[in-house]
Parts: structure tokens; sequence; C-alpha cells
């Protein structure tokens, strides 16, 4: 079993900042398969960040320039700096954890709401 607990989510005015924090225990192989997704209401849940693409890490074009993902190993756990926030990045964010089974394990996810 793996749980993640999320936690740095809130209330910000656009163009503010803020952190939010994943930290993973139990069956944990590798952090290198976390990453955080976010879910807007109406919405499909959509991956922010990391993605892979042809063997370097991006992130959804929503957020390139404004976002950084991070990782610590020692401590099993995974960060996004979210810059320069916009109303239209209010979403539930969630931590995501992938098995070598291709199972997904889910945070409980944080409110992140940016008022204009």
């Amino acid at each position: 079993q793996v749980q993640l607990v999320e936690s740095g989510g809130g209330l910000v005015q656009a163009g503010g900042s803020l952190r939010l924090t994943c930290t993973a225990s139990g069956k944990i192989i590798s952090i290198n398969a976390m990453g955080w997704y976010r879910q807007a209401p109406g919405n499909q849940r959509e991956l922010v960040a990391p993605i892979i693409s042809g063997g370097s890490t991006t992130y959804a074009d929503s957020v390139k320039g404004r976002f950084t993902f991070s990782r610590d190993n020692a401590k099993n756990t995974v960060y996004l700096q979210m810059n320069s926030l916009k109303p239209e990045d209010t979403a539930v964010y969630y931590c995501n954890y992938r098995d070598n089974f291709g199972f997904n394990y889910w945070g409980q996810g944080t409110q992140v709401t940016v008022s204009s």
C-alpha cells in the first residue's frame, strides 16, 4: 500500500504564489513515479508536472514558466512551486504515484483557489 499526503493549498490572489507538498509512505519504489495533477470543476483531471517528453521533463503548457516541480528523495517528497497564479489555476490538486504495475495511487487532494 502507498499513502500520499498533500498540503499547501489555499486561497491566494492572482499573481501570488503557493507551494504544494506531497509526502509518500508505504511501498514506494521510486518517487520518480510521482507527479501532480489537477481537476477544475467540470473538467477532466489533467497532468500538471512532470511530463516526460523525448527524454526531458516538462510541464503542461498552461503552467510553463510559472510552476516548478521538484523532488526530495531522502524525504519521499515532491513539491510544486506555483508562481504568478491565475484564476484559471483554480482546481483541486492531486498528488499521484504510479507503481510498476501501472496502478495509480492518489492523495486526498488539496484545493487551490485563485481570486481575481
